[in-house]
């Protein structure tokens, strides 16, 4: 398989980026009309994941059933829109600092009603199947809640994995934080959006980011020749309506992400 005449195997990386219940579904879509034609992202040379991101690239690195998935399993907190507000507005406060304006949301985490740190984890174990980290590279990111400062986990950190994607996803007024090793983490997308930096160095990367029709497109990594962008086209958008976490929206989102599978695998020129 190749990617505009490179092998799409460890010249490769796959960024995966956050975007709540709705870009969750959809990533899971896209993965699985990829996978359906005959292209599997979990074959890059490195996955890397962050919130929504994370529960996927944790679906398909580890060769989960996607089809499954297709509609939302079980029931999903809704975020709280004010806390949500909350936390926004403290991160686009332009006189903190950045790990500042962390901590402050760190802070609302910790505080914030959810439901018990143990069912949270265990939503995200049912949701990707797994409890074992791929053999192949990936990399998990979160946020440490008293300092702020972003932290990536792989296998060889000694966290597993429904663990780290747990945490990766916790935003906080929707789930909360995630407890390794004594020390409770948070949101990834809280610490860099979609971390695109992981993914420097890399020839060729492809960037999904499921929010980037409402946030913009994340930097492209250094030292990468090729930068293939994929967003939600205009009919997923629609199908994610206003609130990325609205679970009634999830298999609409799925479905716009399977019928997005065949452009995007056009556009990233793959062949078999």
């Amino acid at each position: 398989m190749t990617l505009a005449g490179m092998t799409f195997s460890g010249a490769t990386a796959v960024v995966l980026g956050p975007g709540g219940l709705v870009g969750t579904a959809w990533l899971l879509g896209l993965a699985a009309g990829l996978r359906a034609d005959g292209v599997d992202l979990a074959e890059a040379g490195l996955v890397v994941g962050t919130s929504a991101g994370a529960i996927a690239g944790a679906v398909l690195a580890t060769g989960g059933d996607l089809d499954r998935l297709a509609t939302l399993p079980g029931p999903q907190r809704r975020p709280d829109s004010r806390l949500m507000a909350e936390v926004f507005t403290t991160l686009g406060d332009s006189g903190l600092d950045p790990a500042e304006a962390r901590r402050r949301v760190g802070r609302i985490a910790l505080t914030a009603p959810t439901v018990p740190e143990q069912v949270h984890v265990a939503d995200v174990r049912s949701l990707t199947g797994t409890g074992d980290w791929p053999g192949r590279p990936m990399l998990i990111t979160a946020v440490d809640v008293e300092t702020g400062r972003p932290v990536v986990w792989d296998r060889t950190s000694g966290v597993a994995l429904p663990v780290a994607v747990a945490a990766s996803c916790a935003m906080p007024g929707a789930y909360p934080p995630v407890t390794v090793d004594g020390r409770r983490y948070m949101d990834g997308a809280l610490g860099g959006g979609s971390h695109t930096h992981l993914a420097a160095g890399v020839a060729t990367v492809v960037v999904i980011e499921p929010l980037a029709h409402r946030f913009g497109a994340a930097a492209a990594p250094a030292g990468a020749t090729t930068v293939v962008r994929i967003a939600p086209d205009e009919a997923a958008q629609n199908a994610f309506g206003p609130d990325p976490g609205d679970p009634t929206r999830w298999q609409p989102a799925y479905q716009a992400g399977v019928s997005q599978a065949g452009e995007a695998a056009g556009r990233l020129h793959l062949t078999t």
